[in-house]
């Protein structure tokens, strides 16, 4: 007699198929990280040159709009706050404009960095806003409010991941495996909350700060496609040659959409 297959049966299949899974991805991911840190790295300092450089903002800058935080009384008492689509320093640079060689070192390997890069979660909005991150580096995610946050992250050429921090103080790691720029993370509980992140295979990138400036320290001889990424205002490249030990400087300009 057959007997029928139960759907306890079925659903604890399904677990421990999902356990060896997740199993089996993190165990591929701890690999290829430990291949990456053993890479040596190819940039002889002897000719290593820079990119660096300032990224302005023409026009009228828009006025930041105010966040209602009344959904989560503990938010709102952080005090008032302000979007960061579009950050303008007082001699018109231009902030949080994410600046990377999109183009330009062919095939060659890296060593990833061990050490975390942190997004930290406080006074209910991300810090920093927009950040880099090697593919195979880890993100340290940690909170600093005494509220629940919810982790939404939303790339495209990377795994998807959605997970709740409802205890300051206590992190949760995850590390991307291929080149994206950008993925944005949200949060589902406060809807408000954004920030972006690069995810590269080299170490040459930046994000400006308020003055609008940017450096690109370290690169060999060659010629590059160097892209500024902002979430409002687009892209816009440029190519820059750079001899060995040479300093180059750029500029970007962008414009009120």
């Amino acid at each position: 007699m057959v007997r029928p297959f139960k759907k306890s049966t079925a659903a604890a299949v399904l677990a421990l198929a999902l356990g060896v899974s997740a199993c089996g991805s993190t165990q591929q991911e701890a690999a290829r990280a430990a291949d990456a840190a053993a890479v040596t790295d190819p940039v002889d300092p002897a000719t290593a040159g820079s990119v660096t450089g300032r990224i302005s903002f023409e026009g009228a800058v828009p006025r930041p709009t105010p966040i209602k935080m009344a959904s989560d009384p503990i938010c709102e008492k952080q005090g008032a706050a302000v979007t960061e689509t579009i950050v303008v320093g007082a001699d018109g640079g231009l902030k949080n404009v994410f600046v990377y060689v999109k183009d330009g070192l062919g095939n060659v390997r890296f060593p990833v960095p061990a050490a975390p890069v942190v997004l930290d979660q406080k006074g209910c909005r991300y810090v920093p806003h927009v950040f880099g991150v090697r593919a195979g580096q880890p993100i340290e995610i940690i909170s600093s409010d005494p509220t629940l946050h919810n982790i939404h992250a939303i790339p495209q050429a990377n795994r998807e991941f959605n997970t709740g921090q409802p205890v300051p103080g206590v992190p949760h790691r995850h590390t991307f495996s291929t080149n994206e720029v950008m993925v944005p993370f949200t949060c589902d509980v406060h809807r408000w909350m954004s920030a972006y992140v690069g995810v590269l295979d080299h170490p040459f990138y930046s994000v400006t700060s308020e003055a609008g400036d940017f450096e690109l320290r370290g690169l060999p001889p060659g010629t590059y496609t160097i892209e500024a990424w902002h979430e409002k205002l687009g892209t816009q490249t440029q190519t820059v040659t750079i001899a060995g030990k040479e300093a180059r400087t750029v500029q970007f300009s962008f414009k009120a959409t």
